[in-house]
């Protein structure tokens, strides 16, 4: 059975080739990048590299040959209309060249009343899907703790959190733990079958005050929480390039739509996600 992974040299569709190659054969895999340039290192491991671009269906067709399942881990972008499209040319190349199988990448914040800026498309994605005739699984991601990891500094520096989320929680899961939920999904034919959401979280969701006391105990340095507006939160990143959209994440967070809780990651892979305690020492030691 062919597997190919969509994003094949990013963060997560990296970790996902990484995680399938622990579960089945090197050569059921598929790694779809961009451009071949950037894939090096697979290229290198002898995984089978085929170039896609999502806004040209030729390129999907040639890429989606011989597919039997597609793990689509989207582009990053912050247009809806860019996110749709390129879905829907996702599902034609498939339709086209029958793939059957899918596991979609999807993320908490879905809400009709959340604003994201990408909560249409997120909410859009299981509707969409439901109307097809495909065997398919939603991964739908919490927000990821790595980043975390290279934020410390400047938590530190600050001595707090300046998310704009109120008394509010919220929920993570790493990027290996996402990457294997992934994987295994990808792997299993009842999971393929059910057509449903899966929610990836940590076992419990943080206020950012119980954060901040994890990330003290971490680094040995006092990180309160010290929280800025919205707007004063998307004029601080907006040189990042996504202080804005980011910015309308978090006012999400601040209604309570980023804390949901779900045990789908241990019915999926057979154990426990990787704490935030654990992984945040694990990961700063490396620092």
């Amino acid at each position: 059975m062919k597997i190919a992974v969509t994003g094949a040299t990013g963060h997560l569709g990296g970790k996902v080739v990484a995680e399938l190659s622990k579960k089945t054969s090197k050569n059921d895999i598929v790694a779809l990048v961009h451009n071949k340039v950037h894939a090096k290192n697979l290229i290198e491991q002898n995984y089978e590299i085929r170039e896609i671009d999502f806004q040209n269906e030729i390129s999907l067709y040639k890429a989606f040959s011989g597919i039997d399942t597609l793990i689509y881990v989207a582009s990053k972008t912050y247009s809806v209309f860019d996110r749709v499209h390129e879905l829907e040319n996702v599902l034609a190349a498939m339709k086209e060249k029958h793939v059957g199988n899918l596991v979609a990448m999807s993320f908490i914040a879905d809400q009709e009343d959340n604003p994201f800026v990408m909560s249409p498309f997120y909410g859009y994605l299981p509707r969409r899907l439901a109307g097809t005739d495909l065997n398919y699984a939603i991964a739908k991601n919490s927000l990821y703790a790595d980043p975390l990891v290279p934020y410390l500094p400047e938590l530190i520096e600050r001595k707090g959190l300046i998310y704009p989320v109120g008394k509010q929680a919220m929920s993570f899961i790493t990027l290996d733990d996402s990457a294997e939920a992934m994987a295994t999904m990808a792997l299993n034919r009842e999971i393929l079958k059910s057509r449903k959401s899966y929610l990836l979280t940590q076992s419990r969701s943080y206020t950012m005050p119980e954060l901040g006391a994890v990330m003290t105990e971490v680094t040995s340095h006092e990180i309160g929480y010290h929280p800025v507006t919205v707007e004063e939160f998307g004029k601080i990143y907006v040189a990042e390039g996504d202080g804005t959209e980011l910015a309308s994440m978090y006012k999400g967070g601040a209604m309570g739509y980023l804390h949901g809780l779900s045990d789908d990651f241990a019915h999926i892979t057979g154990h426990e996600p990787e704490t935030m305690e654990h992984f945040l020492s694990r990961e700063y030691k490396k620092q």
